[in-house]
């Protein structure tokens, strides 16, 4: 065993038993699972974040003060806009503040930028993950093919 920089012990993979080296897998695939969910969870939210900026930029200021309000995912209502360059934004959990339009447009675009290097981030934590496990199914079938008397290919 060696130590890290991150203070983490390294185990040499052909050490470990079957058993262990299957506690490893079922380890590394939970952890893929729950790494992809919240890929896929930030891949949703920069999305929502493009289309509001995308709507942002799409309507100008002059434009017709004739909306629809959603009460519901299915009812709307007629509405006007009471002043069209100030806008609500969605910070979370619920709550909104009124920006006006070019400060919306930056806050969208920084939340847009901020997932991105997120998800990024994230894909390279995956895609290490992803090889760890590779490495980890490999050696399980070595050990098992060899525990079973069979030639390793």
């Amino acid at each position: 065993m060696s130590s890290t920089a991150k203070g983490q012990e390294t185990v040499s993979l052909d050490s470990l038993s079957a058993n262990q080296l299957s506690a490893v897998k079922k380890q590394l695939d939970d952890e893929v699972e729950h790494l992809s969910g919240s890929y896929t969870q930030l891949a949703a939210a920069q999305a929502q974040f493009k289309e509001c900026l995308r709507i942002l930029k799409s309507q100008s200021v002059e434009e017709k003060r004739d909306i629809l309000v959603p009460l519901t995912n299915s009812l709307y209502v007629k509405g006007q806009l009471a002043d069209p360059d100030k806008v609500l934004v969605d910070v979370g959990t619920g709550f909104y503040v009124e920006k006006e339009r070019k400060n919306a447009t930056e806050y969208y675009e920084s939340k847009t930028k901020d997932l991105g290097a997120n998800i990024q981030g994230l894909e390279a934590i995956i895609q290490g993950k992803t090889n760890n496990l590779r490495l980890v199914e490999e050696v399980l079938r070595q050990k098992v093919l060899a525990s079973s008397g069979a030639p390793a290919q």
